[in-house]
């Protein structure tokens, strides 16, 4: 099945000899064959700004004037009586943008810059939305419970049918892009786990790595008979819930925040995919680590009833060996992946979707308020997980101009190394720097990112007037200035110690709670202020 392709089986980080760990100096066909569908970029010497609007811009984020983050005080003076924000929100983008968010704030803030409310809506329509939003989160929980309990009960007659796939002539049909598409295993490998990963534990993925589809016929697909069964085991009371779950796999696509459902499905979905879905999820949820209790103690005393209770609520077992507070999490990380996976069919779920949910979980201690942050969340990020990489080979293609346009002597070494393509961040551009800073830095990263996002949805910095009076133009792809400028930091070290692209590989990698993340938003403002315009025009 496609869908399936995506998963790996074992750790990068862990294990030295993995793929993505130590990617081929030479120019294997994989490799070749991710480089062919990158842009080319024309080659440029290294930019500065020309314009004196431009160079008068100042960093939001520069040292020198920089202030104690959105304090709850300042959050307050932002609301009108009727409880809508004042100016459309741009005050609070601006002070976001500069200074970050207090602690105690961020389960009310972050709803604002996630789209989940609106800058111009008022207290009594947010209650309005969120009571609907906690019944359409329910209805998606009730279908996931549906759908596990009946792949659980068919389970051994499914096994037994897929062995007599001849007697009904359901032809197997190989992946048109080739089986187990070398590049994009070896890269998701780097998102597995860097703890040691228990053989048994993951014993299955083995078989379904190199999964083919089948065609429409042979698809378990979600039908009217499926429905019948789950209607059969299920009260009278309860049958409008699940004459939705025809539905599920038909009504996702590319889901807005703004609405209760994604659009249309554009990939047809099947039950196995969603087991599948499931199977995954529930490894990476028992793995998750927990830096995050510092910053959520409510979570990290819960009591060892209550996380069995959660657990069981889930159908989450093999967790005896943690902890209640960590099983506690990872209860609350199945359910609200799985409901993405349903509400996103077209994404469903993929490794490293679990390290964006987690500091979300973090902050906001009700599962429907951090499913609805998340999807708005996914908006944007859903691009990293898509099936046929074009999100993320545009992402690179970025990452690889900015360090071009900057710096061509680092270019040409990169060129020398096979390695201009910029593979050696993909782990940053899919997980956005989750896995390089704390669970403290990746806030105060995402949040300028957020408040970057939601300035562009409102309509700000359209016009180089408005930008020069913000002093800082927002762009969508903030992350990505700030990969090329982690890169750009240790451009001496590439150029003068590395040969390989694995050795620029494993320094991506060191990385990890080496980074300073304001200098690191300073030098990626410096970028987006030189190269924005030049690189938003040439991906147009």
């Amino acid at each position: 099945m496609k869908a399936l392709r995506r998963i790996q089986t074992t750790s990068s980080s862990s294990n030295p000899s993995s793929p993505l760990s130590s990617p081929p100096s030479s120019s294997s066909s994989s490799w070749i064959h991710l480089r062919s569908a990158l842009f080319v970029v024309a080659s440029s010497s290294p930019s500065s700004c020309s314009s004196s609007d431009r160079a008068r811009l100042k960093s939001p984020w520069s040292r020198k004037k920089r202030k104690k983050p959105l304090r709850p005080q300042q959050w307050k003076r932002f609301f009108s009586p009727d409880g809508r924000l004042r100016n459309g929100g741009v005050d609070l983008l601006k002070k976001v943008r500069s200074r970050g968010i207090e602690p105690s704030i961020r389960l009310e803030v972050w709803p604002f810059l996630l789209g989940v409310y609106g800058f111009n809506s008022s207290k009594e329509e947010r209650v309005t939305i969120r009571t609907r939003r906690r019944k359409e989160y329910e209805r998606l929980r009730r279908q996931c419970k549906r759908l596990q309990k009946h792949n659980t009960g068919t389970l051994r007659v499914n096994r037994v049918s897929e062995t007599m796939q001849d007697e009904y002539d359901w032809p197997q049909v190989q992946d048109s892009d080739s089986s187990c598409s070398d590049e994009v295993v070896s890269a998701r490998e780097s998102l597995s786990s860097d703890e040691d990963i228990i053989t048994e534990d993951i014993g299955y993925m083995s078989e379904v790595s190199c999964t083919v589809e089948r065609n429409g016929s042979s698809s378990r697909r979600i039908t009217n008979a499926t429905i019948s069964t789950l209607n059969s085991e299920s009260s009278d009371s309860d049958s409008s819930d699940e004459s939705e779950v025809v539905q599920v796999f038909q009504s996702s696509g590319t889901p807005d925040v703004n609405n209760t459902y994604p659009a249309s499905s554009t990939i047809a979905r099947t039950e196995e995919d969603f087991v599948t879905w499931q199977r995954i999820i529930r490894l990476d949820a028992v793995r998750a680590n927990s830096e995050w209790t510092p910053y959520s103690p409510s979570q990290a005393v819960i009591s060892e009833d209550r996380a069995c209770r959660a657990a069981e609520a889930v159908g989450l077992k093999d967790y005896n060996h943690l902890e209640p507070y960590k099983i506690f999490q990872a209860a609350r990380l199945v359910a609200v992946l799985e409901a993405y996976a349903l509400y996103d069919s077209d994404i469903g779920y993929c490794q490293g979707m679990s390290d964006l949910l987690s500091p979300i979980l973090s902050v906001i201690p009700d599962d429907h308020e951090a499913f609805w942050c998340f999807v708005g969340f996914m908006k944007k990020a859903r691009h990293n997980f898509r099936l046929d990489e074009v999100g993320i080979r545009r992402q690179l293609n970025i990452v690889s101009k900015i360090i071009k346009s900057k710096d061509s002597q680092l270019y040409r070494h990169l060129e020398k190394l096979q390695a201009e393509d910029c593979f050696f961040v993909y782990r940053m551009v899919v997980v956005m720097f989750r896995r390089e800073l704390t669970l403290d830095q990746t806030f105060c990263l995402w949040e300028v990112m957020w408040a970057d996002q939601a300035a562009i949805r409102a309509g700000m910095g359209k016009s180089a007037w408005s930008r020069i009076r913000q002093r800082a133009p927002p762009t969508d792809d903030l992350v990505l200035y700030a990969i090329a400028a982690s890169v750009l930091q240790r451009r001496k070290l590439i150029i003068e110690k590395y040969n390989s692209m694995d050795e620029i590989l494993r320094e991506c990698h060191s990385m990890t709670g080496q980074l300073d993340v304001w200098k690191l938003l300073d030098d990626a403002h410096d970028l987006v202020v030189t190269l924005h315009t030049k690189i938003e025009h040439s991906f147009s």
